[in-house]
């Protein structure tokens, strides 16, 4: 059967999240349900990442195996005209060798956190972004944030929930930019515990409004103690950009 190789993006504001579930709709039924339109048959979606309720995607990765071979844009084409009007559109389509895996294939993840730093209500990114009216320092967000580059154990921020067996992973980035008033986190490596990045923002706005340094950081990741973690950010402000493969 031959393989392809999906770049997807959506807004994940109406979903539970990318896997399917029992409690309402998710990207990966729709983009099965796509599928099912296109072949007439029930065709499994594997993705790269789970990404959780209200998280969002530019560069989400898939693969799927197909009864027969299909041009990819015609691919592209005809799946993305059986997923209206649900926010979730195949940007890509390649055909890759049988022993490509979404999942198990990809070397680095990369993660953007969108924060909206100012008094105005937000109109055309709501739900795409986190308000926060406090005035955040960007440098010192980024400054703390290098605590948290290379192999830790991330126990402190990962959710109680998180099934991955071990909490130690290697962070390869983070960076914290400003551009006016919008402040993006970068979080770049091979994999990323659950809701690690959001705890990784949530407690660098800490730092930007001046309650913490980046030594409070360093206490709070040498704990190995999640509640030693700052707020969790919520879900609106956070991206999948993009995954890569050898």
């Amino acid at each position: 059967m031959p393989r392809y190789k999906l770049t997807i993006e959506y807004d994940g504001s109406p979903f539970v999240g990318w896997q399917a579930q029992t409690n309402g709709s998710s990207v990966q039924q729709v983009l099965e349900t796509g599928f099912k339109g296109f072949c007439g048959e029930d065709i499994k979606v594997y993705g790269a990442g789970r990404t959780d309720a209200g998280v969002h995607a530019l560069g989400q990765v898939a693969h799927v195996d197909l009864p027969r071979d299909v041009a990819c844009d015609t691919l592209r084409d005809a799946v993305n005209a059986h997923m209206r009007p649900h926010p979730v559109a195949i940007v890509g389509a390649e055909a890759v060798p049988e022993t490509f895996e979404a999942r198990f294939s990809a070397v680095k993840r990369h993660y953007m956190y969108r924060i909206v730093n100012r008094r105005a209500p937000l109109t055309l990114d709501r739900g795409q972004a986190w308000l926060v009216h406090k005035p955040l320092d960007a440098q010192a967000m980024h400054e703390a944030a290098q605590a948290l580059v290379g192999r830790h154990d991330f126990t402190t921020f990962r959710s109680v929930q998180c099934q991955a067996k071990s909490p130690v992973k290697t962070v390869d980035e983070i960076t914290v930019s400003r551009y006016a008033d919008e402040i993006e986190v970068i979080c770049r490596a091979r994999s990323f515990l659950h809701n690690q990045v959001r705890s990784f923002v949530g407690t660098l706005k800490v730092v930007g409004e001046g309650k913490w340094t980046r030594r409070g950081v360093e206490k709070a990741l040498a704990a190995a103690d999640r509640s030693a973690c700052g707020p969790v950010a919520p879900p609106d402000g956070l991206y999948l950009l993009q995954v890569d493969y050898e």
